[in-house]
């Protein structure tokens, strides 16, 4: 009996899986590299998986080497750091984080299957923004690298409640065992504090109408709970649009408003700001880092950082301008069209 056989499938209803949980060859891509490769192909992610972006661009970039140390701060689904395992060794080693409690076992497992265990690898459930505690104890860091976005395994659970296109909790939350979720938040929230939240973590235009009604309703005693009652409140928010173009504005209001919303709950700018304060000290000399970014308030910070830092001396070189995905990327795996990587090095 082959026991790498793939389990027969659960029984659902109709000719193609539906649920997020019904995806068995999305959900187990080890599994199905046929049909994994054959969804990537017509420029989508499958469900379950995390396509990393700009892999050539930051290798080039950070010019890694056998026996050097460095750190993933997001290791996600582990794509970039599978690539930055495969130049640092033999005699490197790789310190990767992330808060993510159900993702980052997997990744780690995923990671030592291929061969690169503890010896190699060391996985810590921290926050980036400890990057000071890794250098601690891994020494002065050659190499940094800080993807920003979130991972498509969060996006694409409903469970997280991350997407306002299906059906889920309303929580956003990065690590759901710690913290407040986005509907806790909302439950109290002053309607001048929540325009300002989707204007600063956003830059929604129609943050007013949109908070008018969304605080109203909560004070009327709607119970906000759920990823779609947000989404239509949205939508009732956004009422006075021309008809033709009211879907496509609904659309976008939504993704902004949801990102604004995951900002604040995961306190994400203020992650950044405190991982750039603690960054120079944890490089090397000739340390470098490259910050993938996928937010205007993101890269405004990344380089108001490495600019002043420049111009300090504490950065021998920056980048001069962001270095965005390929047209050929973009065109196959959309999720990648508004990433900005920006570089620097330690003097």
């Amino acid at each position: 009996m082959d026991d790498n056989k793939p389990q027969r499938r659960i029984r659902y209803k109709g000719t193609h899986p539906k649920s997020f949980k019904e995806k068995y060859k999305e959900l187990q891509p080890e599994n199905y590299s046929e049909d994994v490769a054959k969804v990537m192909q017509q420029g989508r992610t499958p469900a379950g998986m995390h396509r990393s972006i700009c892999v050539d661009e930051i290798l080039a970039f950070l010019k890694i080497t056998p026996g050097q140390i460095g750190m993933d701060a997001t290791l996600g689904y582990g794509g970039h750091s599978l690539e930055m395992l495969k130049c640092l060794t033999p005699g490197g080693h790789l310190y990767a984080t992330d808060v993510d409690p159900f993702e980052l076992p997997r990744t780690r497992d995923r990671l030592a299957a291929l061969g690169f265990g503890p010896e190699v690898l060391t996985v810590k459930k921290m926050n980036f923004s400890g990057i000071d505690l890794v250098a601690a104890e891994a020494g002065p860091l050659n190499f940094v690298l800080a993807d920003l976005g979130v991972s498509s395994m969060q996006i694409d659970n409903p469970e997280r409640g991350f997407s306002f296109k299906i059906e889920g909790p309303l929580d956003l939350r990065l690590n759901p065992k710690s913290g407040k979720s986005a509907a806790a938040l909302l439950k109290n929230i002053s309607r001048l504090e929540l325009e300002v939240l989707f204007m600063e973590n956003s830059d929604e235009p129609h943050a007013t109408v949109i908070s008018k009604t969304i605080t109203s309703r909560i004070a009327g005693g709607m119970n906000l709970a759920t990823t779609t009652q947000l989404q239509e409140l949205i939508a009732d928010a956004l009422e006075f649009l021309p008809a033709n173009e009211r879907k496509e504005q609904v659309k976008k209001s939504c993704q902004r408003c949801f990102q604004a919303l995951r900002i604040a709950v995961n306190d994400e700018f203020g992650v950044l700001d405190k991982f750039l304060a603690k960054l120079p000290d944890a490089l090397a000399t000739g340390g470098r880092v490259a910050i993938l970014s996928f937010h205007s308030g993101e890269d405004r910070r990344v380089k108001k950082s490495f600019q002043q830092l420049f111009r300090e001396g504490i950065y021998s070189e920056v980048a001069p301008d962001p270095i965005r995905p390929s047209a050929e990327e973009c065109n196959t795996n959309p999720r990648a069209r508004s990433a900005k990587l920006r570089w620097a090095i330690k003097a």
